[in-house]
């Protein structure tokens, strides 16, 4: 077994898990990419590594230098892990809303916290942060959502994984949130084979399922339209709170223990599985289910879990 340098090196090459089980059609394979065995825990660590690594190279990351990011929590987890390593300070601006457990895991790792109003979603933490590099331009403020070495982590290292792994693969799905893993990863899948169907998961206008974004809210991530998203997707899928959790918990009984966002991805593959005749669907395991204990998700009555989610930011 190689021995790694540091945990950087760690990041990436995650396992496929085969979990057609849970196919509604057996002529339909349904593959997941565990993310969540990355070292921070979540698909963010390969984005964070990206962005930071990429502005110490440009120069705009210096050392000693304050970075600024607004986060509901993987990529400020995972950037608070790397910058600490690297004796960077950090500031983390989240919304109130988030579990308990995204909180303290980025006090775990050095961030200074800045809350934003929960009802505001991730979205005000996103306007907050932009406000505040305005006022703070010695911020280092790498912004996810716009940056171009978000989708670039996925294009080097996500997409190539699969293809390498699984190069039966006719469908492709993912949630949509910076929109990064989608349009990386979508756009290397399409070069490879132009007949990958890439598929986006998506909210219903107007609920939350938090970590996933629905584009007719009046927000599109700026790394959408840089990276052609409406030309990339073949087609979006809307899937609901309550079947995010169900699907979450499909997961759970399969030995993969995924937060919700993961959840709400096996529950698009398996729309697409009822709509074809055959083929591979690989969809992403987000993160690991540690840091959402406290929120019931897994446990309580199901009602009680969706009523939550409205209050709760789950991803």
């Amino acid at each position: 077994m190689v021995i790694n340098g540091n945990v950087l090196d760690m990041i990436g090459n995650t396992p496929l898990v085969d979990v057609s089980r849970l196919s509604p059609n057996p002529d339909v394979r349904i593959v997941a990419k565990l993310e969540s065995q990355n070292p921070f825990g979540s698909v963010k660590d390969r984005i964070a590594k990206h962005m930071i690594v990429q502005a110490e190279k440009e120069g705009r990351l210096r050392p000693g230098q304050t970075i600024m990011e607004p986060s509901s929590g993987n990529t400020g987890i995972a950037m608070a892990a790397i910058a600490q390593m690297k004796g960077y300070p950090i500031k983390i601006l989240m919304p109130t809303s988030v579990s308990i457990e995204r909180r303290q895991m980025l006090e775990v790792f050095g961030a200074e916290l800045i809350l934003t109003p929960g009802e505001e979603g991730s979205n005000g933490a996103v306007k907050r942060a932009m406000a505040l590099a305005e006022e703070h331009p010695e911020y280092c403020f790498l912004y996810q959502y716009g940056n171009d070495n978000n989708p670039l982590a996925h294009y080097e290292g996500t997409g190539p994984e699969i293809w390498r792994d699984c190069p039966e693969i006719t469908h492709f799905v993912a949630g949509l949130g910076t929109s990064g893993t989608l349009m990386g990863t979508g756009k290397f899948l399409k070069e490879q084979n132009p007949n990958i169907k890439i598929i986006a998961i998506e909210p219903p206008l107007g609920e939350r399922v938090e970590g996933l974004r629905n584009l007719d809210e009046g927000y599109i991530p700026p790394l959408f339209d840089q990276w052609h998203g409406f030309d990339l997707l073949d087609r979006k899928r809307v899937v609901r709170p309550r079947e995010s959790l169900e699907w979450t918990r499909a997961l759970v009984r399969e030995g993969v223990f995924a937060g919700i966002s993961s959840g709400a991805a096996l529950a698009g593959a398996v729309k697409v599985a009822k709509e074809i005749e055959r083929g591979t669907i690989v969809f992403i395991v987000c993160d690991g289910g540690w840091k959402y204990l406290s929120t019931g998700a897994y446990t309580d009555d199901l009602d009680a879990a969706e009523a939550k989610a409205e209050s709760i930011i789950y991803f």
